[in-house]
């Protein structure tokens, strides 16, 4: 599932393409996606200009002249595919015909993805959006909040990290490639979590996204940006998906054997058993 970097770059070639269009007509081709696209989808938004964007964790809000504002959530396969042809392509759920005649779709074949509508000003409030925590890259996502967030918790480090509620956007992929570069091992219970590695957490967690988002994201399986190019930051991870494999910063054996795979919670955690220490 895309994550925080991918979500930004969608965002960015959107914002880039779209800003201040018109969307002349908007067709639903199917309505039932992971949660139902509203009946009224699309009489509300045709007609209206594009005024901006925003994201919101793993969430892009296209804002529309009028004070509404449509919700989008690209799932596991989900999609924005600028200039598409003039016919519906392969699990096209949405045609969004612009004033100037060119179409834009989003096409999601697992049908995971999302589109809704929410009032500009009520984003905030919006049943998905208001539990989630302080977005990493901005002021608010400080050693002092995470460290907030992790006192009294028994789970592991990377679980913590994951849930939307304490920190927004991200994924199994930088989370695992920020605790590489924090030195932190992703079973470490969080109410063990020192102000020193806190901070370092922090300040990876920043660097690795800054840096996904300046290559594109991380291409996996359907993920594209909406000018149809691939990211490459998958070309830089440190130890996601690299088991086995030797440690960028290790001498080797028998110092190290390499990066190591563990599941938690049903999902793989890669990490340095010699600089990712668990207690």
């Amino acid at each position: 599932m895309p994550e925080l970097p991918e979500v930004e770059t969608v965002m960015r070639g959107m914002s880039n393409a779209l800003q201040n269009r018109v969307i002349q007509h908007a067709t639903v081709h199917r309505h039932d996606l992971r949660w139902r696209i509203p009946a009224s989808f699309s009489q509300t938004v045709s007609g209206r200009r594009i005024m901006g964007f925003r994201r919101r964790g793993k969430y892009i809000l296209v804002r529309l002249s009028g004070e509404v504002s449509i919700l989008l959530h690209l799932g596991m396969s989900g999609k924005i595919v600028l200039d598409s042809e003039s016919t519906p392509a392969p699990h096209e759920h949405v045609t969004f015909l612009m004033h100037e005649g060119d179409r834009v779709a989003y096409v999601d074949p697992r049908r995971f993805g999302a589109l809704g509508l929410v009032e500009t000003a009520a984003e905030d409030t919006h049943p998905l959006l208001c539990g989630m925590g302080p977005e990493p890259l901005e002021p608010q996502f400080t050693t002092a909040t995470l460290l907030a967030a992790c006192a009294d918790r028994k789970a592991p480090l990377k679980s913590v990290l994951l849930d939307q509620k304490i920190v927004a956007g991200l994924g199994n992929i930088y989370v695992a490639e920020a605790l590489y570069r924090a030195d932190l091992h992703p079973a470490l219970p969080a109410a063990s979590l020192t102000r020193p590695a806190a901070g370092k957490l922090v300040r990876a967690i920043r660097a690795v996204l800054n840096e996904a988002v300046e290559a594109g994201g991380s291409s996996l399986r359907d993920y594209v940006r909406p000018e149809g190019d691939m990211g490459y930051f998958q070309h830089a991870w440190r130890v996601y998906g690299r088991a086995g494999e030797p440690c960028p910063r290790c001498p080797g054996p028998p110092a190290c054997a390499g990066v190591e795979r563990m599941t938690q919670s049903g999902r793989s955690s890669f990490f340095c058993p010699r600089h990712q220490k668990s207690g």
